[in-house]
């Protein structure tokens, strides 16, 4: 995992290279390892570089192959690099180095766009054409890895943050009406393509952006996520829908194993991160560090579930640490907490993973985290008003949105009361095909969107502020593919995740 950035020209000028340093070292922190800049014609990339996969300088970016005439930023980790580079290598393909990196210049200058199907990851790239002059930009299927743009008076600039983008100067910084109306009524959520400033948007999610030296644009969704059961889903037994869930949650821990640096777990005790816990030791990993934070209590509220996670940590026998922050400690991070975020963030799990990932970054680089299953495995609350509901934006919308429309308009000021966007990006996205029942239009906006735009963004922020890949196993596309398939009746009763829970029983204790 790194941080990437850029800025392509599409005048007579040339990239300042100047603010793409300032970009480059405001990400140092998601980068620490080392740096590189790339400037040719109306083209400059920087990176900053988390050594993860190929410790070597062969696997240094900007990397560019002067024989296929490619230059590549890259953020994030292919996980099935290996078996691409073995194909590639059958179609003639020489390679020198041996990380995932290279692999991607290779895998698009075989498949062009296409390429991005063949990808088990998370990531963000950019890649230059030397011969046309284009540049691709592109992200993975579920936004698990950032991509911000900003188009400028005769150019675009692109980068892993926010912050990066402001701090290359030139950046409109007023506030967007339709981010700020987002961010106060839609739980915090700003979907993609706004921000909350007018100068900034950001790359959707599964999108590819094509940009030509001209400055026009050619923007692609290669993935989307249907909620449809086929017959032969239909006709498949609650035990057989629990032996491809746990079969496919195998498939995507041992994937995330991929790397050449150890690869840890964050433990809260709970449900998910346990599983993956269980599931990596059936794999065979031996002597697994796992990390739990606790808290101070508060009257009756505990502030940990050490109890939980130490159980595991026990039956699994792995290096466990447990990670105790006092108040004082919370009051005095609050402000680098903050500064760390590249969009306002409002959940204070915020400060958590933050001191957590700064106490797990002293010894590891990498670490699986378990978000995501309730999103995928309808474990909120919301969802089963929604099975049967008969106007399922009304009831959706009363249980999400923070503020009412009237009640915005009371809050801010007169110049940022437009339109009720909030209400209209839930109508269009309830309304739209391969979603028939109101809970899984709830489920898709859920997983695609909000899945996107809270818990994964936070984790992200708040790990790279210490250069500590968080690896997310449940947001493996192809579990996401299969549990949208999963009748709904099988994920919301016993409280949600009933599936999940039920397969969880053959892996993890059932205390």
């Amino acid at each position: 995992m790194c941080g990437i950035c850029g800025e392509i020209r599409f005048d007579s000028e040339q990239p300042n290279l100047a603010a793409l340093d300032r970009m480059n070292l405001s990400m140092q922190n998601r980068g620490p390892d080392s740096s590189g800049v790339f400037s040719q014609g109306h083209v400059a990339f920087g990176h900053r570089r988390l050594k993860i996969i190929d410790l070597t300088e062969n696997a240094q970016q900007p990397m560019v192959d002067s024989a296929l005439g490619l230059t590549l930023v890259y953020n994030g980790a292919i996980y099935n690099y290996e078996d691409l580079r073995s194909r590639l290598e059958s179609y003639g393909y020489r390679f020198f180095s041996s990380g995932d990196t290279e692999v991607i210049l290779k895998a698009y200058h075989y498949w062009g766009k296409e390429f991005v199907n063949h990808l088990h990851g998370m990531f963000a790239f950019a890649i230059f054409e030397r011969d046309s002059g284009d540049v691709i930009l592109g992200r993975d299927r579920l936004g698990i890895k950032p991509l911000y743009l900003a188009r400028t008076a005769g150019a675009l600039k692109f980068a892993s943050t926010l912050p990066a983008l402001i701090s290359g100067g030139g950046i409109n910084t007023e506030i967007n009406p339709v981010g700020l109306h987002h961010y106060m009524t839609f739980h915090s959520v700003v979907p993609a393509p706004h921000t909350i400033l007018k100068g900034v948007t950001k790359l959707p999610p599964a999108t590819i952006l094509k940009i030509k030296s001209d400055g026009t644009q050619e923007q692609t969704v290669y993935w989307g996520l249907p909620f449809e059961s086929s017959v032969e889903d239909l006709s498949r037994s609650f035990a057989e829908w629990q032996e491809l869930v746990i079969e496919a949650l195998r498939a995507s821990v041992r994937r995330r194993l991929v790397a050449d640096v150890p690869v840890g777990v964050l433990l809260s005790g709970g449900l998910d991160s346990s599983l993956v816990v269980g599931l990596l030791a059936e794999n065979g990993q031996k002597g697994l560090s796992t990390f739990s934070i606790g808290f101070d209590s508060i009257g009756e509220e505990m502030g940990d579930e050490f109890k939980y996670s130490d159980l595991i940590a026990q039956t699994f026998q792995t290096q466990h640490y447990k990670i105790k922050i006092g108040e004082n400690r919370i009051k005095d991070s609050l402000h680098s907490c903050v500064a760390e975020m590249s969009e306002p963030m409002v959940s204070h799990d915020n400060i958590g993973f933050y001191l957590l990932a700064q106490e797990v970054s002293k010894h590891l680089k990498v670490v699986q985290s378990g978000q995501g299953a309730d999103e995928i495995f309808a474990g909120y609350h919301w969802y089963p008003p929604l099975l049967n509901s008969d106007n399922p934006v009304e009831d959706y919308s009363k249980v999400f949105f923070d503020l009412r429309h009237d009640e915005y308009q009371r809050f801010v000021s007169r110049r940022f009361v437009q339109q009720n966007y909030s209400q209209a990006f839930l109508e269009d996205h309830f309304f739209q095909p391969g979603a028939s029942l109101g809970i899984n239009k709830a489920l898709r906006l859920d997983t695609q969107v909000m899945l996107t735009e809270d818990p994964v963004k936070r984790v992200d922020n708040m790990t790279m502020a210490w250069g500590l890949e968080a690896r997310v196993p449940f947001l493996d596309h192809e579990l996401v593919e299969l549990a949208a398939r999963i009748p709904p009746e099988f994920k919301i009763k016993s409280s949600g995740k009933y599936v999940l829970k039920e397969a969880a029983r053959r892996v993890i204790p059932n205390e």
